[in-house]
């Protein structure tokens, strides 16, 4: 795309997409620098590097980077391993390099062998996530940080008993606030018909602005109700009292951990791990893009290995491209890469100029954000397409699904894959070549092309031929055959007369 077509797409709506996704992620990287045991800055300044270098130099106009909650336990461990945040710095760049070498190397491609079935099953595994986790905050326990997403939890909880728990004492401010933030949310389109001026602004915006009031109101009438007595409850940015003392609560990487071989381990841990969530959010941003366009993924590991660079050099945490943030992007009406830009610049306005402000959001009315945005996710409408599909695809998403819900997204993934695989192997091994009989005549036919994988099923028809029978092989439509495959077939050719069989072989035509 040409600047000016940027700067158009920009006006007519990417900003509120980006202010949408920056509502999500301040306390995203918040929360996940606090899990991580990095300091809170290391996640803004993830956000910010995320939000604008990778956003300009991704291979995707929708998807959107920052600290990623899969890399919590990896990041905690490392640190506690290496004796120090500014040792573990030294990997994340590493990592970074690690990743742009893979780029360079034309290795993204590897995200294309990830069933359809799987990464479907993702994105609706983690809108159930996203809701099963934002419940506790929506109705005012938030003990746990807003972007946890594991099953099993730290504090010996899981996604369900926390759930419970929480039940057992109610905030009423922040399921007032909750409340009133899903209604506007839902509510929005109908009333952007009736009332047009309403639509120039960002739905997500004004349920924080409904929330900071309103919350602010309650010590006029319901003092009880008033969630601004704990930082629990709100948005917890540090305040800075210059840009001096920004910059000098930057952690610089400890250059003398290079002769340490556990940060080379660490840092290949880190590559491959942010390397397929990357890979995996970039093709569920494609399949979830409306003007349906088909990322570079070679380009999105050059970019993310940039942002690792960077960020490690700035005392930030590791990045990927992150789910919750690109489909936030997506259902906020998100077009081009301005809006995970501006989201980015976002970051950097509210740690320079409006931590104090910004602190009097509660953590309620951005839980109602995400739980617009974990419905979108996982509408029915998912699974009614996937089981009308077939049994194929419903059961590798089926699977993908629970492991997702109930273990974590890594874990979901792989699980999924190989259920997924599994099928493709099932369905390979039925569709490769049909047998026709008509008497004594008998047609073996090959639709496409031929691996190793089908060997045995071939050996097994061809065994089976019984004496007598004349055979016609056509491999005219085939464009790849696997050496084995030819073996045995320039066998059967060889002694079927052996056999009292006559063959003949249908090659494709030069």
């Amino acid at each position: 795309m040409k600047q000016s077509e940027y700067i158009q797409s920009f006006i007519k709506g990417d900003w509120k997409s980006g202010i949408a996704v920056f509502l999500v992620a301040l306390p995203l990287c918040l929360g996940i620098a606090l899990a991580s045991g990095a300091p809170l800055l290391a996640g803004l300044v993830a956000g910010i590097v995320g939000g604008t270098i990778v956003s300009l130099l991704s291979g995707s106009e929708l998807s959107v980077s920052g600290p990623a909650a899969g890399l919590t336990i990896i990041v905690a461990n490392a640190i506690i391993d290496l004796g120090s945040y500014p040792a573990f710095l030294v990997a994340v760049i590493f990592a970074g390099a690690i990743q742009i070498l893979l780029g360079l190397l034309k290795l993204g491609k590897i995200g294309g062998f990830f069933p359809s079935s799987v990464i479907r099953g993702m994105l609706v595994a983690i809108g159930i996530v996203i809701i099963l986790k934002q419940i506790p905050h929506a109705i005012g326990d938030d003990l746990d940080f807003i972007g946890e997403f594991e099953f099993d939890q730290k504090d010996g909880e899981n996604t369900f008993t926390e759930i419970l728990k929480s039940f057992a004492d109610i905030k009423i401010g922040a399921l007032l606030i909750s409340l009133i933030g899903l209604v506007i949310l839902f509510s929005w389109t109908k009333i952007g018909e009736k009332f047009r001026w309403m639509n120039a602004i960002p739905a997500s915006l004004f349920v924080v602005v409904a929330g900071v009031v309103i919350n602010e109101s309650f010590p006029l009438w319901a003092a009880d109700w008033f969630l601004g007595n704990s930082k629990d409850h709100m948005v917890n940015l540090p305040i800075f009292a210059s840009s001096g003392e920004i910059w000098s609560g930057l952690v610089s990487p400890d250059w003398t951990f290079v002769s340490n071989p556990k940060v080379y381990f660490i840092a290949f841990t880190l590559a491959i791990v942010a390397t397929l969530e990357s890979l995996l959010s970039l093709e569920a941003s494609d399949s979830l893009d409306p003007l349906k366009r088909i990322s570079s993924p070679d380009r999105e590991l050059l970019a993310q290995g940039t942002g690792n660079m960077v960020s490690g050099l700035l005392g930030g945490l590791p990045i990927t491209s992150v789910i919750v943030r690109s489909s936030t992007n997506i259902y906020s009406g998100g077009k081009t890469r301005m809006s995970g830009f501006f989201h980015g610049i976002l970051l950097l306005v509210a740690v320079l100029l409006l931590p104090l402000y910004l602190n009097k959001i509660p953590l309620a009315c951005l839980a109602s954000v995400l739980l617009y945005t974990g419905y979108k996710l996982a509408h029915p409408s998912a699974f009614k397409k996937v089981i009308s599909e077939g049994w194929k695809q419903w059961v590798p998403f089926l699977v993908t699904v629970a492991v997702v819900v109930g273990v974590d997204l890594l874990w979901g993934i792989f699980i999924g894959t190989l259920v997924g695989l599994v099928f493709v192997m099932i369905t390979n091994f039925s569709s490769v070549f049909s047998v026709f009989t008509n008497g004594n005549e008998i047609l073996i036919k090959f639709q496409k092309d031929v691996t190793f994988l089908h060997k045995m099923t071939l050996k097994e028809t061809l065994r089976k031929i019984p004496a007598g029978s004349e055979v016609f092989i056509d491999i005219s439509k085939v464009h790849f055959m696997d050496h084995d495959i030819k073996l045995i077939l320039d066998e059967f050719i060889a002694t079927a007369s052996e056999r009292g069989i006559e063959a003949d072989l249908k090659m494709k035509k030069i």
